[in-house]
């Protein structure tokens, strides 16, 4: 007769042993390097935009672009993985500008621009709030703005002014969220804070995957400014 002793001991032993995770990969999915793989390293808070979500914003994107990358220059603020920043190169943006402040998604960034020989992907390793504030006063503005920063921080509330102030007039920022940024019949308070979160915006456009929300927002062009534009 068979005892559980064995079982037993196996089972304590899986229980002691250390979890191995799998590596996690992602592809870039349009443009010259469609289809390679960026590796996504294990940290707490990084979730690179799924592959169905990127397909939609590029396609809003090209819209908006007239499927025009030439000359488009663009922000990552918290790059992560790079499937963001990456995609957009590989479709044709002039430069790239990443911010990362963990260090071994940093790292890995750097690795993945290496591989592709991306030049015109520039790293930034820091804050992201300390890195678009120092590029205010600079002359070059941005075209498009990638803004998919850890949920439940507050970060699009401190972000987002910012943001205005390096971002061209016919611009856009692309916003990954755990909460709609539409108002909700019956919330009131809810709507306070979508309303002051999105003063001085437009919203373009908004879908949702699973649990996250995601939008195209551009600024809200005064009459002066318009006038400028167009002169």
């Amino acid at each position: 007769m068979k005892t559980n002793s064995n079982k037993k001991t196996k089972s304590a032993a899986a229980k002691a042993a250390p979890v191995k995770r799998q590596n996690h990969q992602i592809r870039i999915i349009g443009g010259v390097w469609k289809r390679s793989l960026l590796s996504v390293v294990d940290a707490e808070g990084l979730r690179p935009t799924p592959d169905r979500v990127r397909e939609t914003l590029f396609n809003w994107l090209n819209h908006l672009l007239h499927n025009n990358w030439t000359g488009v220059h663009c922000l990552d603020l918290f790059a992560g993985s790079g499937a963001l920043g990456f995609e957009a190169a590989s479709r044709g943006a002039a430069q790239v500008i990443m911010v990362e402040a963990h260090t071994p998604a940093y790292k890995q960034l750097e690795q993945v621009r290496d591989k592709l020989q991306a030049s015109q992907c520039k790293l930034l390793r820091g804050d992201a709030l300390k890195a678009i504030e120092s590029m205010a006063n600079q002359p070059q503005k941005m075209d498009v703005i990638f803004l998919d920063p850890p949920f439940e921080q507050d970060w699009l509330g401190r972000i987002l002014p910012a943001c205005a102030q390096v971002l061209s007039p016919k611009g856009c920022i692309y916003v990954e969220s755990e909460f709609p940024l539409v108002e909700t019949a019956g919330d009131e308070a809810g709507n306070e804070k979508i309303a002051k979160l999105l003063s001085g915006w437009q919203l373009i456009r908004a879908d949702k995957a699973g649990s996250v929300y995601f939008h195209i927002l551009q600024r809200n062009i005064l009459p002066h400014e318009a006038h400028e534009n167009q002169a």
